[in-house]
């Protein structure tokens, strides 16, 4: 990519004598490199020491031990659910929505707060320096749940994607959600179009962006969906929804629309490369070829496919295709460890359990999942995803120097097969967010707290109702 523009007066950040994997077109990788940081840019990545002579150097880091690489980036995950982690956890995913539905009704704008720092704190520490909430759990006078969420984001420091997600199709309609815990149609878009007013930023550098986010087939209408695209469209921002999650969800899209989802989503509009979709498990050689005509992109969800029994995405399939693929966390209440290390390390084990076998993914393949394949779902390829000059300085440095990693000779596969490799130092937009394998930004006991105690008041709520 062509390098922006780094002003002559900016403070630099130097780190040396590490390990880098890029994650450029080419894989690039040095065994013992540098990354010079100026502004919120990458000014220059390569071997050996970094050039003689800058201005303005605030910070000199010697990486020895470490490996350098960008920032993860998520792409799937549902905020609300840090504080119902923990149940239903040997449901299917029709099985766990029914038992949670209920009490996730009761969320107000204190408990998403508390969740939303929560879900961010686990996700920053861990390495993940761009996030994405898909939340559509909007229960009347539950408060402002858009601005609660947003605000946890920027406290916490990390680029952010809020997919503002609605359901208008409850049990009464055929639905899953109970008749209380939905929008109308009505005010579902007008919620969804105040969001992007708001809190949209689509300039280069932007630290919050909006995606229009109808939940799902099994809980949002026709018109929502159709509607939700045209609005996304005109307001030039991304779409997000599950599709094909599981066997159940095929069932009901045949039954309630006599299609299966994929062709269902391109009858709507759901289909283009402004468009990703969570999970993605059943998917045939027809609705991958699909995705990859479109520019569809997927969000791999590993451990929550396990943890509720949906299936094996067929990963290496879409990659071959040329399909976007990224990972995601999933909700904490079906992902308890809420972390995206995880993915990395089971988006690789999971997928070599499927036909492809010991040739499904390796790690380099997971690490770019992570990385730059998110950048790409989350339409952001330019600007993140990996570390080439004039892109944004997003990026972790991981110690694999520990009895965790220390015999291990590659360090991506230190990283990706390994133990969590402490995070030495985490940089978002060139801002420290970790230190020391700590966040800067939080309290994270006084979080602990809170977060414990939010889930507390909502199981009283729930079970008082």
């Amino acid at each position: 990519m062509a390098a922006q523009a780094v002003p002559e007066r900016v403070d630099r950040i130097v780190i040396e004598n590490c390990s880098i994997a890029t994650v450029d077109a080419d894989d690039t990788e040095y065994a013992s490199g540098h990354v010079v940081v100026a502004g919120n840019r990458i000014e220059s990545v390569g071997a050996g020491r970094a050039p003689e002579g800058l201005e303005n150097v605030v910070r000199r880091i010697d990486g020895t031990g470490h490996l350098v690489t960008p920032g993860l980036i998520n792409t799937h995950h549902h905020f609300y659910q840090w504080i119902t982690r923990g149940l239903a956890t040997d449901h299917n995913l029709f099985e766990w929505l029914v038992a949670l539905y209920p009490t996730w009704a009761r969320i107000d704008e204190q408990m998403v707060r508390a969740a939303a720092r929560g879900s961010l704190a686990m996700m920053a520490r861990g390495g993940v320096t761009t996030a994405m909430d898909h939340h559509y759990v909007y229960p009347r006078g539950s408060g402002d749940l858009t601005g609660a969420i947003i605000g946890a984001a920027r406290e916490t420091g990390v680029r952010f994607t809020l997919a503002r997600g609605s359901m208008d199709r409850s049990e009464k309609d055929g639905g899953l959600p109970p008749d209380f815990a939905v929008e109308t149609l009505e005010g579902a878009l007008a919620g969804t179009e105040a969001a992007i007013d708001a809190h949209h930023d689509a300039s280069f550098d932007a630290m919050t962006q909006i995606a229009v986010a109808p939940c799902s087939p099994f809980s949002v209408s026709t018109e929502l969906m159709r509607q939700g695209a045209e609005l996304a469209r005109r307001r030039r921002v991304r779409l997000h929804t599950h599709g094909s999650e599981t066997v159940e969800e095929e069932k009901f899209c045949h039954e309630l629309f006599g299609m299966g989802p994929t062709d269902y989503f391109e009858s709507t509009g759901w289909l283009g490369d402004d468009v990703w979709m969570a999970h993605c498990v059943h998917m045939n050689d027809s609705d991958i070829a699909a995705f990859a005509r479109t520019g569809t992109g997927v969000a791999h969800c590993p451990s929550s496919n396990a943890r509720l029994a949906a299936g094996i995405a067929r990963v290496p399939d879409m990659l071959a295709a040329g399909v976007p693929v990224g990972l995601g966390v999933d909700g904490t209440a079906s992902n308890e460890s809420g972390e995206l290390h995880t993915e990395l390390r089971n988006a690789l084990l999971v997928n070599r359990l499927g036909p492809h076998r010991e040739r499904a993914l390796n790690a380099r393949q997971a690490l770019r999942l992570g990385t730059y394949g998110g950048a790409q779902v989350l339409g952001r390829a330019e600007q993140i995803g990996s570390l080439e000059p004039g892109k944004l300085a997003d990026l972790v440095l991981w110690k694999l120097d520990t009895l965790a990693h220390a015999s291990i000779a590659d360090p991506v596969t230190a990283l990706v097969l390994g133990a969590a490799a402490p995070v030495t130092l985490s940089l978002v937009n060139g801002k420290p967010v970790v230190e020391g394998n700590r966040l800067i930004t939080v309290d994270e006991d006084a979080l602990a707290r809170a977060t414990r105690d939010e889930a507390r008041r909502l199981a009283q709520i729930a079970a008082g109702a």
